[in-house]
């Protein structure tokens, strides 16, 4: 990682901050209408130890169901890919089911599993982000040319050679741009248990009782601790993309 890559979206980050900042400032508002950056800090100073015990247990419920998600997602890519069969009639069903939306899912979870408070968390955050690795695994091993296939079949490879060395491959690209949509979804589906069904955990709690308490300084810096949350596993997602398929990235031209 040279020092572009790092100085592009910290400059963007602190763009952002800047334009938000002036845009409450030339607004007149006050923090209880929209909370400016300036007024994150003593939230943060304030709420520390909150922040780090109720950040961690949205954290690893949150990586807990996306680590799910991508063991049943290639799983479920994998029959989808490989059998057109079992692709016509899944894709219909993955297709009605991710359009129901999970903020009303999330009530019915919690009744079913009451008191369960870790594993409606990390069922939701599952529910919410295997669609895209599913689809994207099953769309790349459904499209591996025939004639790889053919040749390496014709020298005597089995089946599952084919798949470790043709096929899993051709899906990395696939497979990890999907799973930065995954991280972000991830997320969504922790906190909308955490505040649709609260249990006094997670930053979904914290920022329910900055609503309660009219804490919006407490709420917007909950949303900001959220998003960083986000872009650092989204940042550990692209390491990983450099490491297992570095070799599809490819140079811009300019």
């Amino acid at each position: 990682m040279n020092l572009r890559n790092v100085l592009v979206p910290v400059a963007a980050i602190v763009i952002f901050g800047l334009l938000w900042e002036l845009l409450v400032w030339a607004n007149g508002w006050p923090n209880y209408v929209m909370a400016s950056p300036s007024d994150l800090p003593p939230a943060y100073a304030r709420y520390w130890d909150l922040f780090i015990v109720m950040g961690w247990q949205t954290l690893w419920r949150t990586v807990v169901g996306l680590l799910l998600a991508i063991a049943f997602g290639v799983f479920l890519g994998m029959i989808m890919g490989f059998s057109r069969t079992m692709r016509d009639a899944l894709y219909p069903l993955l297709v009605g089911f991710n359009a129901i939306p999970k903020a009303t899912v999330v009530p019915i979870v919690a009744l079913l599993f009451v008191g369960d408070h870790n594993f409606n968390t990390i069922l939701i955050a599952f529910m919410i982000s295997f669609f895209p690795i599913a689809v994207s695994v099953s769309i790349g091993l459904s499209t591996l040319e025939p004639e790889y296939r053919d040749i390496l079949a014709s020298l005597g490879a089995s089946k599952t050679k084919i798949f470790w060395k043709i096929a899993l491959p051709k899906t990395l690209p696939e497979f990890f741009g999907a799973l930065k949509v995954a991280v972000t979804l991830a997320f969504i589906g922790t906190n909308l248990m955490e505040i649709v069904s609260p249990h006094g955990r997670g930053l979904g709690a914290l920022f329910d009782s900055g609503k309660t308490n009219s804490d919006y300084p407490l709420m917007f810096a909950v949303l900001i601790a959220l998003a960083l949350m986000g872009i650092v596993l989204y940042y550990v997602v692209v390491a990983l993309e450099k490491i297992f398929a570095g070799w599809a990235e490819r140079s811009p031209s300019y």
